[in-house]
């Protein structure tokens, strides 16, 4: 008797714990959340984290990453750039840009740009109103402080040309990683800025900028910058990541569309050394410019990348014609209407 009654006992105990897991599971589906394991993936940053980036951060700060089965670790930027780190294997994704991603496809990195974050070039030459640099012409006589890329001397001239003025007249010298304001304060007349960070923060500090804007002068030289970015090994053996991955930024950065107040607020709490004035303003400004005239957030077109790799082509900038049909793809994008 006292046998059956233990057995009985057992039995009851496990029914019972039967149902608390299917409870548990049920609250979960409820809830929105899953008990399957979330897939650890990596992005690298190209740059210390700004408002590009709070699409991201959106993403991670509301579960978006996590409604599509992954653990998402945002990573700064080191010695080795992100397009590096991707291509190696060492991250799954990477912030680029179309012009970096040109030459590296060129020479054989096998890089793909998998959505525009901002659809316009919204990049130019600024220089401080006292400089009295109004247009390409103006370059003359004046020193610029770049970075160190071949690629900078040639826009300069090919926006000089247009005015009949001559590039070798510009002295150009690296400035590295050296501070805008304080560039222009000691030995720089003008340098190469995204207006949607350097020139939100001018407009703060109340220092009136002139700006030359690449897309005023060049039609090719409207290409995307920045990018999500992954390799192709990524995409032919794990597609279903980089759908996950791209789903769920996608509606980071609509999410940051739609709200630049709350999205520069979940940056600011994601990187407190921010200057949260200065995120907030960016974000107000560069919000409307994620998606801009374009059908859906992170479409690219075909066109944009052929016509700035032939300007590249015929700056000398390339060793060879690009692929641009492999250099990026929307087939990740969400409902993409064309």
């Amino acid at each position: 008797m006292k046998k059956w009654m233990i057995i009985s006992l057992i039995l009851l105990v496990g029914l019972l714990a039967a149902c608390g897991q299917e409870q548990s599971k049920s609250a979960a589906k409820e809830e929105g959340t899953s008990t399957k394991e979330l897939k650890k993936v990596k992005i690298m940053l190209d740059w210390t984290p700004n408002t590009n980036h709070t699409g991201l951060y959106v993403a991670k700060e509301k579960g978006y990453f996590e409604e599509q089965g992954l653990d998402v670790e945002i990573v700064l930027p080191g010695e080795a750039g992100a397009n590096q780190l991707v291509a190696s294997g060492q991250a799954d994704f990477g912030i680029g840009a179309q012009e970096s991603l040109t030459q590296a496809r060129v020479q054989g990195v096998p890089l793909v740009s998998i959505a525009a974050i901002i659809q316009h070039n919204t990049s130019g030459f600024a220089s401080p109103k006292d400089k009295k640099i109004d247009s390409p012409a103006d370059f003359e006589g004046k020193t610029y402080g770049g970075y160190g890329d071949p690629v900078e001397k040639a826009v300069i001239d090919s926006l000089m040309k247009q005015e009949n003025a001559d590039v070798e007249n510009v002295n150009i010298v690296n400035m590295g990683n050296s501070d805008f304001f304080t560039a222009v304060e000691r030995d720089i007349d003008f340098a190469w800025i995204y207006y949607a960070w350097t020139g939100v923060e001018a407009e703060l500090r109340n220092q009136k900028l002139n700006m030359v804007y690449l897309t005023d002068y060049s039609e090719k030289l409207d290409y995307y910058t920045p990018v999500l970015t992954t390799s192709e090994d990524k995409i032919k053996e794990d597609p279903d990541t980089v759908r996950a991955f791209v789903t769920a930024a996608s509606k980071g950065y609509k999410y940051a569309i739609n709200n630049p107040e709350k999205s520069a607020e979940i940056l600011i709490k994601a990187v407190p050394d921010l200057d949260p004035e200065l995120v907030r303003a960016s974000q107000k400004w560069l919000s409307p410019r994620y998606q801009d005239d374009a059908k859906q957030w992170g479409v690219q077109k075909l066109e944009v990348w052929e016509n700035y790799a032939s300007w590249m082509m015929d700056n000398q900038l390339l060793e060879k014609k690009l692929d641009a049909e492999a250099s990026f793809t929307n087939e990740f994008l969400p409902e993409v209407k064309e």
